[in-house]
């Protein structure tokens, strides 16, 4: 089968962090490339609780960006297996269904994955304590059990991944798409489930101020989260990019920050107080009650935490690396800060349910719109052009591209 894989060493993570800064392409074309089409043997099921699976489209996801151009910290290198077949945002057709399945599956079902290889996937007994209290994203032994290592569908060597024709999944990570969905929703679902869990973690109450700072794919799909809950809040993003600023309107919010200027929009918009330190940047008191950063970055960080109210929250969406915070808004304003990190089961209304789950209804009973986030589709042949548009993406007007094997 056709995929597209990922692999680094040392020495070729050196030579494409050099090259890589006189040309991004150093990371996706040529000799010391990250990523290569190759031609491999379809995956085999692990064990009898697995199923086989025809990818028909698979989001790119900014982690796989990162991945492909070596922005992520090493320290995340134990719980990955090279070489691996990237991609984890996956609508697909069930092709193989494994002796001891008992979910129902079947060939053909049109179908969905939650991407995360926890102690039940690996076959483990007993659960960690994540996986034991539902939050199976966030499982401590993703480089333990009969699995190689990796975090996720996408980034270990013995599943598979979206960016191949034919992947495997265990039958816990397998969501059945209802008839009303389509496979576009089907490979959004993914980083829906993320901003959907971010916000019931660090749910807003009536009539707070919230911030989302970046309008990206997470930016907009938070504000959509926020909007699918019926939660009456007011709900403001920080996004320097005209095209993405629009796309987060159009998804709900109702101020938008385009000029970088959040100090002064802060205290317009909430009524917070500006003051002005000896040296340094100002700090205000008031400001919003609850901000999610998917940017993640020193400058967002250091902002968000002086723009946050007293015992306000901030949750990590982005995944940035060796940033420098000073701390003394969180110690002044008694603030909280949140790492964010996939999914799991969340209480809804008293039932426990899967994360996907929830989002799947939402998608249903047309809480919350996805299908106009698809923008872009290209296929595994045209995988430069698709990184290539990714690293653009207001110069092509892109929102969510897909590799398609439809």
């Amino acid at each position: 089968m056709k995929a597209l894989q990922f692999s680094v060493t040392v020495p070729q993570w050196v030579a494409c962090k050099a090259l890589g800064m006189v040309n991004r392409k150093f990371f996706y074309d040529g000799p010391f490339a990250t990523v290569k089409l190759v031609d491999i043997p379809e995956p085999r099921l692990p064990s009898p609780e697995w199923v086989g699976i025809k990818t028909l489209l698979c989001g790119f996801c900014a982690s796989d960006f990162n991945l492909i151009c070596l922005k992520d910290s090493p320290t995340a290198s134990p719980f990955t297996s090279f070489p691996c077949v990237i991609g984890h945002e996956i609508c697909g057709e069930v092709v193989e269904v494994g002796a001891k399945v008992t979910t129902g599956l079947k060939v053909g079902d049109l179908v969905t994955i939650a991407p995360h290889l926890s102690c039940a996937v690996r076959g483990l007994d007993p659960l960690c304590r994540a996986c034991a209290t539902g939050r199976v994203g966030n499982c401590e032994n993703f480089a333990r059990g009969n699995l190689a290592p990796g975090m996720f569908t996408g980034i270990c060597a013995d599943t598979g991944g979206g960016f191949g024709e034919y992947f495997v999944a265990h039958q816990s990570q397998v969501f059945r798409l209802p008839a009303s969905i389509t496979p576009e929703e089907g490979a959004l679902v993914e980083p829906f489930s993320v901003a959907l869990q971010a916000v019931l973690d660090n749910r807003p109450h009536a009539g707070e101020h919230v911030l989302v700072i970046g309008g990206g794919v997470i930016g907009s799909m938070l504000v959509r989260a926020i909007r699918a809950l019926d939660i009456d809040c007011r709900i403001t993003v920080a996004e320097p990019s005209r095209f993405h600023g629009e796309v987060a309107k159009r998804s709900g919010a109702d101020n938008i920050i385009a000029d970088g200027d959040l100090f002064t929009h802060t205290a317009r918009i909430t009524g917070a107080v500006r003051y002005k330190p000896m040296i340094g940047k100002d700090i205000l008191m008031g400001g919003f009650a609850r901000i999610f950063d998917a940017v993640g970055s020193s400058k967002t960080l250091n902002q968000a935490m002086r723009c946050m109210a007293i015992e306000g929250t901030l949750s990590i969406v982005g995944i940035g690396h060796d940033v420098k915070l000073d701390l003394t808004p969180l110690w002044l304003k008694l603030q909280t800060i949140r790492g964010v990190l996939a999914y799991g089961y969340t209480d809804i209304e008293g039932e426990d349910k899967h994360i996907f789950d929830v989002a799947l209804d939402l998608i249903t009973l047309k809480k919350a719109s996805l299908v106009d986030m698809a923008t872009h589709k290209f296929t595994i042949d045209e995988f430069r052009t698709m990184i290539e548009v990714n690293s653009a993406k207001a110069k092509h007007q892109a929102i969510k591209t897909m590799m398609t094997f439809m």
